[in-house]
């Protein structure tokens, strides 16, 4: 097995630990977390891929190099980006300490939640594993969940687009898979993500270039953000009709691609000049942080000096910057359907 399938191995197997671990530690957390919102969460669980990893992915493969980390925390922190993610704002909003990833957890406290989220997890693996274990704090906590993103990406790179369309509903059966198990064991509040604007992403532009007319005036790829579109309607359909069943649960649909599109669309006018550029890295040469062979000569993927300038860290991940930009504008409601802000989606459930 060469390098590169030895590190997809060990990946999905520290996913899957991630996620046969879950609900032990929503088990053995004791004590609540002092919270300033309107809502008296016991804390905040979170379940996604590289958007919300805040470590566990350096914790089972290697650590995040620098430059991440370089703008908030001065150092790496585990998170791909150099500074917070919206996970580490939500924390904030609601008066917590910024998640713990579950598998960097020698020494480090899970009083106020989890997090489970790490780079390269689908929405295919996320009921994998998942035991029996709840508690009454299990119930009164907040649910974060942000992925999707690397199965329509998986789906691009095998199959057209078409085909990742008709495998959408496949992919969602695999969600409410598993949050019927979360709510079955307690989970009442969930704030749900929808998948952002894939064909956006520098990777995707820089690496696959869009066919002839399939270039929106953003400088997207149209076909791949109407992929991501038809993911995001079928996902808010079903959670829209999944709440005539559990009426007990407060269900929140938020709607991430908009925001997204609208910053990068309107980057230019929001401060960041090249919508479409990224900061940390050379495309096809040297990975964020990382060192390669050119032509006999060492390069390192160094970033820019001004990452507040840019929407995209390294071609995937979005910046500190543009992650409080798009924080700014969703905890308040303002793009949930039903319009209600994180710090009140407790409502009729607590």
């Amino acid at each position: 097995m060469g390098s590169c399938g030895l590190r997809r191995s060990v990946q999905w197997m520290a996913i899957g630990v991630v996620l046969f671990a879950a609900y032990s530690i929503l088990k053995e957390r004791a004590g609540l977390g002092k919270s300033t919102s309107v809502c008296t969460f016991s804390g905040i669980y979170n379940f996604g891929d590289s958007n919300s990893d805040t470590g566990s992915a350096s914790a089972a493969l290697r650590r995040a190099p620098p430059p991440n980390g370089r703008t908030f925390f001065g150092k790496p922190s585990g998170r791909y980006s150099d500074g917070r993610l919206i996970i580490d704002f939500i924390a904030e909003k609601l008066g917590f300490p910024y998640l713990q990833a579950y598998l960097d957890s020698f020494g480090v406290d899970f009083r106020h939640g989890a997090n489970f989220a790490s780079s390269g997890s689908t929405i295919q693996h996320l009921d994998a594993n998942l035991c029996s274990a709840g508690s009454e704090s299990f119930s009164r906590a907040l649910f974060t969940m942000d992925t999707g993103q690397n199965d329509l990406t998986a789906g691009f790179i095998s199959m057209n687009e078409e085909q990742v369309k008709a495998d959408v509903p496949r992919i969602l059966d695999h969600f409410f898979v598993a949050l019927a198990k979360l709510y079955k064991l307690g989970a009442r509040a969930f704030w749900i993500h929808n998948t952002g604007p894939i064909g956006c992403l520098p990777y995707f532009i820089f690496s696959h270039p869009a066919k002839p007319n399939n270039t929106d005036p953003s400088g997207c790829i149209k076909s791949y953000n109407e992929v991501a579109q038809e993911f995001n309607q079928q996902l808010k359909d079903r959670i829209i009709n999944l709440r005539s069943q559990l009426q007990d649960a407060m269900l929140i649909y938020v709607d991430i691609y908009s925001v997204k599109y609208s910053l990068i669309s309107e980057g230019k006018n929001n401060g960041f000049p090249d919508p479409l550029g990224f900061c940390c890295g050379r495309l096809g040469v040297v990975e964020c942080g990382e060192k390669a062979m050119v032509n006999g000569t060492e390069v390192y993927g160094e970033s820019c000096s001004n990452p507040s300038e840019y929407i995209s860290w390294d071609s995937v991940h979005y910046t500190e910057a543009a992650n409080r930009w798009i924080s700014n504008r969703v905890l308040d409601g303002s793009f949930s359907e039903t319009k209600i802000p994180i710090a009140e989606a407790c409502f009729q459930t607590l």
